[in-house]
């Protein structure tokens, strides 16, 4: 087994606001956007990816330890910023995981620069209006409820957070929630010109699914599909929205794959 990846947190300066990264591993760039619900520090699939990658872990802006900015009011600001910082890191060249909320700003940032992206990978992605379906509106459940949603096996939900969610986490799922209103609101976490922007895009994209998403229906991926010039779906079986929590190992087996990295 390999040895647990050696992760370096820094607090960046960027666009007037202190963003908190974590950074491991070596190889080509993979910048990673997590989910609306924040992120852990170490998960299994970022380990993982680590082994193969130079891989780059921001928390978004308002989200967990970075800065919240009091200007920020949309998700294409977010990818504007993260394009700020790929250029301010000196990375010219980058591949995108992007983790449901995080695969919107992910697919973003590829409309921004079509042709400059390794590849672009969206797990369960926001950002596209499904058109069989809803996106599940959380304002609607408990932040546990929302979090448990988003898992297939009740089982792996605890395995990450407890059978008890900690006050911490409880009080960090408040905080992003309000960030999730203030950016994706109206519309409620998609985007009405994304869609057309896409097809601009010119990197290669992979898009995942688990087959028990009950965050994002199933054909919003249809449509990233449809829309990407350079797309192919893929399904991972007994598995929910957070695939990244349920079936880490898998996703960064389709991510090395895709990627072309043995």
């Amino acid at each position: 087994m390999a040895s647990p990846a050696a992760w370096k947190e820094t607090l960046v300066d960027l666009a007037g606001l202190k963003l908190r990264l974590n950074r491991a591993g070596s190889g080509q760039a993979l910048l990673v956007l997590h989910h609306d619900i924040g992120s852990l520090d170490r998960l299994p699939f970022y380990d993982a990816l680590a082994e193969r990658f130079d891989v780059l872990v921001p928390q978004h802006p308002g989200y967990g330890q970075s800065e919240r900015p009091v200007w920020m009011r949309s998700v294409r600001d977010l990818a504007v910023l993260y394009r700020l910082l790929l250029g301010q890191l000196g990375i010219e060249r980058a591949s995108l995981v992007g983790l449901g909320f995080g695969g919107w700003i992910a697919a973003e940032m590829a409309t921004m620069a079509p042709r400059d992206l390794g590849g672009l990978v969206l797990v369960g992605a926001m950002g596209i209006k499904p058109p069989d379906g809803d996106i599940l509106d959380q304002a609607l459940l408990s932040y546990i409820d929302y979090a448990r949603a988003g898992f297939h096996d009740p089982r792996r939900f605890e395995a990450v957070y407890g059978a008890e969610p900690s006050t911490d986490q409880l009080v960090e799922w408040d905080i992003c929630r309000e960030m999730n209103f203030r950016l994706a609101w109206k519309p409620y976490m998609y985007s009405q010109t994304l869609p057309h922007l896409l097809r601009g895009v010119g990197a290669p994209a992979l898009v995942v699914w688990g087959d028990d998403d009950r965050i994002v229906p199933r054909s919003a991926g249809d449509r990233y599909v449809s829309a990407l010039p350079q797309a192919r779906l893929a399904i991972v079986e007994s598995c929910g929205h957070h695939v990244d929590m349920e079936k880490p190992l898998e996703l960064a087996r389709l991510v090395t794959s895709f990627l072309g990295v043995a």
